[in-house]
């Protein structure tokens, strides 16, 4: 239950005792917040967020579409089922935040062509098969809500469509013509598979420390947000500066994604996440949460995470006492702070870029990310 009061400098948020949710968002600042349960200052002459992609949709709509229908078109397979199962995880919703990053990347340098478009569909792609290959090897039953492609079509299945679609996303990015466009998403292919790789060495290690984590992220999730932004610029032909920057916007804006994705698993719900709450606590993931509240539990707390994730003993009411742990420590409005610090940099990131609805929109993009549990 959250409840709000006037408070000098700002409001007050206020969580009853019992409340799963002791995720305390405020609009980002440069400088240090007072944490009462949260408060939210208001910063003069700063962008009020908004906890909505809204504005970033309404920009790129027609774009959108034109990726929608080279999605489509390029799932398509005499094998039929390659397009249904590519069809069913196309179908199940997400918010294409990545492509619409390379979209809204490029029209804010000026890009006036249309292999944006193209480029952004492979992003997607890239995208698609990397949530077929990770329901795998997860072992996950539910993507978005809806049963995963691996429990509909198995295993094999899930994991040959999601290298179709990678082929395709090379494909794509070939006909475009930009070396260094194909260069970047390339590069980010074999990033992300490396985190893949990271993330399965690292799982069920209770021993991870914060640093080994937000290696894995920033390959496994932050490597895709930001290619997807960085060739943006390049198809504009910017200079190395401002590709530089949307590559630190797309990075610092991937890993804050991340880590509100990890607070959510254990404080937000199902139609947030897309999956069953508590689904990283049962796969023995090792998230920011967890990290941090193992290093500051007692011998008792360690014995808990260390037989639950490490040892896969999981009990009835298990993960009500983790989520206890991890309020108790403070893990999740500290996961969130560390949000907002990657988020920060990402908005700063784009500041050497004039003023316009795309700009913007972006900012709004990091807001979003960090606050989606309002």
């Amino acid at each position: 239950m959250v409840s709000t009061q006037d408070a000098p400098g700002g409001t007050v948020l206020n969580l009853t005792a019992n409340s799963a949710e002791r995720n305390i968002l405020t609009p980002f600042s440069h400088t240090k917040r007072e944490l009462v349960l949260g408060v939210v200052v208001p910063i003069a002459g700063a962008r009020e967020p908004k906890a909505s992609l809204q504005p970033l949709f309404d920009l790129v709509h027609e774009d959108m579409g034109s990726v929608n229908r080279i999605i489509l078109d390029k799932a398509r397979s005499d094998v039929d089922l390659i397009p249904e199962l590519a069809r069913h995880l196309i179908d199940s919703g997400g918010k294409r935040l990545r492509p619409m990053l390379t979209i809204a990347a490029s029209r804010m340098c000026g890009y006036e062509g249309d292999d944006h478009v193209r480029l952004a569909a492979s992003v997607e792609f890239m995208h698609t098969a990397t949530l077929l290959h990770d329901d795998v090897v997860d072992e996950s039953d539910m993507r978005r809500g809806k049963k995963s492609a691996r429990i509909l079509w198995g295993n094999e299945a899930s994991v040959l469509v999601g290298d179709f679609l990678l082929g395709q996303a090379f494909k794509i990015m070939v006909d475009v013509g930009s070396l260094e466009a194909l260069r970047i998403l390339s590069d980010a292919a074999a990033v992300i598979a490396e985190g893949e790789v990271m993330q399965l060495v690292a799982s069920k290690d209770t021993e991870t420390t914060e640093d080994e984590y937000l290696a894995v992220i920033g390959a496994k999730t932050a490597a895709l947000f930001s290619a997807a932004a960085e060739v943006g610029a390049v198809l504009a032909s910017r200079p190395k500066a401002e590709q530089a920057a949307l590559r630190s916007y797309g990075r610092n804006l991937g890993i804050a994604f991340q880590l509100i994705d990890d607070v959510l698993d254990y404080s937000g719900n199902q139609a947030q996440l897309g999956k069953s709450v508590g689904d990283d606590f049962r796969e023995g993931k090792i998230t920011l949460p967890v990290v941090l509240s193992y290093r500051r539990g007692d011998n008792e707390n360690r014995k808990f995470w260390r037989r639950a994730l490490q040892d896969g003993d999981i009990n009835e009411g298990d993960l009500e006492h983790a989520i206890m742990l991890i309020q108790e420590h403070g893990a999740i409005e500290d996961t969130v702070e560390r949000a907002r610090h990657y988020g920060s940099i990402a908005q700063d990131a784009l500041a050497i870029f004039p003023e316009t609805n795309y700009k913007a929109a972006l900012l709004d993009a990091v807001a979003f990310s960090i606050d989606r549990m309002h």
